[in-house]
């Protein structure tokens, strides 16, 4: 699936070193809350059991250069008995500011909606990440609530924003649908 700049392709085993490598950004520790760096090793061994898993998970490919280059990670947390799925994003740091982030994120909520038959994906931001709620909204997140002192951003306690996208309301174009359309 893919736009003319963005692209989701499969989570790739030989992209191992690259995906630990962008989870090592402090950017990405200080927005995922996470606190304690991840060893290669354990990264790789945490791989195999990923692969095994039920969740969705994406590269997101960078279309806008000659050469599709991996910039990023998308994945679904599907929660098969209500048919919805928890949304989770990763930008490498050179990927981000240029528009993937969105562009990934409508592209996972299609495959969602169209392949996957959920009806509804969330996730979890913390509040100082202005740049991801604006990259959410703009890809059909809503804001459903918020968690108050859930979470911390850089040292200080924030809230956890919680947004939603329900599949009703997913408009626009949708990847899958022109597949279908070229199909017939």
């Amino acid at each position: 699936m893919s736009t003319d700049t963005c692209g989701l392709g499969p989570y790739r085993a030989d992209l191992v070193e690259t995906y630990w490598r962008w989870e090592q950004d402090p950017s990405l520790l200080v927005g995922y809350g996470r606190q304690s760096p991840e060893s290669l090793e354990a990264r790789t061994e945490g791989m195999a059991h990923q692969l095994r898993g039920e969740n969705i998970r994406f590269t997101i490919y960078d279309l806008s250069t000659d050469t599709p280059t991996p910039a990023g990670v998308a994945t679904l947390l599907p929660d098969h008995s209500v048919r919805t799925a928890e949304y989770v994003i990763m930008l490498a740091s050179e990927a981000r500011g240029h528009g993937l982030g969105t562009a990934a994120t409508r592209l996972t909520l299609d495959y969602a909606f169209h392949i996957t038959n959920l009806r509804m994906v969330w996730l979890k931001v913390l509040a100082p990440n202005r740049a991801g709620i604006r990259a959410y909204e703009k890809a059909g997140f809503r804001t459903a609530g918020t968690l108050r002192e859930a979470g911390y951003w850089l040292g200080e306690v924030c809230d956890e924003i919680v947004m939603d996208a329900l599949a009703k309301d997913f408009t626009g174009p949708s990847s899958v649908r022109a597949a279908m359309d070229d199909d017939r």
